[in-house]
């Protein structure tokens, strides 16, 4: 992509309105725009790192057995009412009438939809076990949405629906899901520690946040330090016996701010104590029949009597996703992205357009880096060269490569690390093999 013909909309100075880093920094680098409180246009950046976030989650959701479907952000209010939920809910809910005065809502998560597809379909044990999950938009109506994409009130969302024939599968499925999303988190460079959570009005009796340590973090969060350490699983796992693994997180002691246990955190050796702010990017829950019972979602067991299912739900804040990254990877020069959710690998950035040996080396990189399947930038624009490297840094693309002509006249390229500030001087071909080697 030339910047010359690329939508980029920088601003020079910091917004008033934005609060934290995350939400000063998206603002700034044209990544979204604030179209009313809490609801953001994702600008051609911001929606190239959320496609790349998004891909990852659904790469990860596949190896777990998860199966993708899409359900309308518009739901009927009778499904609610059959769970109970509607009027327990809260102000939260966005309740809609249509034209024929039917109750509809947009949703802020779809347990009763997921579970009306479910029992119209499936009928009997042998279908099971079933994970189905979306991305998609979603709406609550926060009394005071705040820091961007944190806590906005429209925001894209993974959601997972697990279907069991029993607690002990049900809770293989809650196993499954609880790696995947360590493994989906260490992808996107962040550290992920699952905590003991509150179940809130998703309900159930298992709950696990996924908290990212940030001195930004909405909530106070207290935990074993070793937790923050511990390597991702990766994918050599048996996904059919994860208990190990999941005995191995929980035995250590992590909790939210709502379900912290004074006594027990007091108990860890004080060199291993850990308190500090967190933000939650992902929530996982078993709730067994709270649905599936009201809303007569069952199965034929082996001895043909029906079974209400047991179930669980798995959110990953896809959108939010994109603060947190920020929050943990930025320094006073702009962000810092991780390689696999850049919006860019590599930018080219001519030190002076115009200049005939200048303009064909960009033009070379430009189309050898595009060949070879790298997502490419090239700052083709009529900045000074200040301007440019001030701008590259601040929209954090990991690689600059940097072409001028006193650099070309002695046969060299510059080959800039955005993370480490590392610089290297070498000739165009030596830099591209560096940029395109597997």
């Amino acid at each position: 992509m030339r910047l010359s013909r690329y939508f980029l909309p920088l601003l020079k100075e910091n917004p008033s309105e934005a609060q934290i880093v995350s939400h000063r920094l998206m603002l700034r680098c044209g990544m979204i725009r604030q179209e009313a409180a809490g609801i953001y246009a994702w600008l051609p950046l911001g929606l190239r790192v959320l496609r790349k976030v998004e891909r990852i989650v659904e790469e990860e959701m596949l190896k777990a057995g998860a199966v993708q479907l899409l359900m309308p952000t518009l739901q009927l209010a009778d499904l609610w009412r059959e769970s109970g939920r509607y009027d327990d809910y809260g102000q939260e809910m966005l309740r809609i009438k249509d034209r024929h005065e039917r109750d509809l809502l947009y949703g802020p998560t779809a347990e009763e939809m997921v579970t009306d597809i479910f029992r119209a379909s499936v009928r009997s044990y042998k279908d099971l076990p079933l994970n189905l999950y979306q991305i998609s938009w979603k709406f609550r109506d926060e009394q005071r949405p705040r820091f961007g994409v944190m806590r906005g009130r429209e925001f894209l969302m993974k959601d997972a629906y697990s279907f069991d024939i029993d607690e002990p599968s049900a809770r293989k499925a809650y196993n499954r899901m609880f790696v995947a999303y360590l493994n989906t988190f260490s992808r996107m460079g962040l550290k992920a520690v699952p905590m003991r959570a509150d179940t809130g009005p998703i309900g159930g009796d298992l709950s696990h946040e996924f908290i990212i340590l940030a001195d930004t973090g909405e909530s106070a969060v207290f935990c074993h330090k070793d937790l923050v350490d511990m390597p991702a699983p990766g994918d050599d796992v048996d996904w059919d016996n994860l208990q190990d693994i999941f005995d191995e997180r929980t035995s250590l002691y992590a909790a939210t701010e709502e379900m912290h246990d004074e006594a027990a955190f007091g108990a860890i050796p004080a060199d291993k104590q850990l308190s500090a702010r967190g933000i939650e990017v992902g929530h996982i829950f078993y709730f067994g029949e709270k649905y599936s019972k009201p809303m007569k979602a069952a199965v034929s067991g082996p001895d043909g009597k029906d079974i209400n299912v047991h179930m669980g739900s798995y959110g990953v804040g896809v959108s939010r996703l994109l603060g947190a990254i920020i929050e943990a990877s930025h320094d006073e020069n702009g962000i810092i992205w991780p390689e696999s959710v850049a919006p860019f690998d590599v930018a080219v950035v001519s030190l002076r357009v115009g200049d005939a040996a200048v303009d064909a080396a960009c033009e070379q990189a430009y189309k050898a880096l595009q060949k070879a399947g790298v997502d490419v930038l090239y700052n083709d624009s009529d900045d000074r060269p200040g301007a440019k490297f001030a701008s590259m840094d601040l929209i954090g693309i990991p690689k600059q490569l940097i072409i001028g002509p006193k650099g070309l006249a002695e046969g060299n390229v510059e080959l800039k690390d955005r993370a480490t500030g590392e610089r290297q001087v070498l000739p165009l071909e030596a830099a591209l093999a560096q940029l395109t080697k597997a």
